[in-house]
């Protein structure tokens, strides 16, 4: 059964607790609550990529991640596609008026 590896990052359980709350992108969230939720024994990541509507190697594929990277690598990076239609400063002009 594949685990995080809190050791070799010098994190605990509750540090992915921590840093799933405090996360300001909702998939950095989801990815640190993976973590946390497997590394607690609280579910595997096949179980848990069923109750979150995952396939369950993309769950698998964050443990390994963040084994090979550390936590950086679940932080989430808009990575290409099409730009917001409205970005944030012109949204913020729009709700203004």
């Amino acid at each position: 059964m594949i685990r995080p590896d809190t050791a070799k990052w010098g994190q605990t359980i509750d540090d992915f607790r921590r840093l799933a709350t405090e996360a300001e992108h909702p998939r950095t969230r989801e990815r640190f609550l993976a973590l946390y939720q497997i590394a607690a024994s609280l579910t595997n990541a096949t179980q848990w990529a069923e109750k979150i509507d995952r396939c369950d190697e993309c769950v698998m594929e964050w443990v390994h991640r963040y084994n090979e990277c550390g936590p950086e690598a679940m932080i989430y990076r808009r990575t290409g596609g099409s730009a917001p239609l409205l970005r944030q400063r012109k949204r913020s002009r729009l709700l203004r008026w």
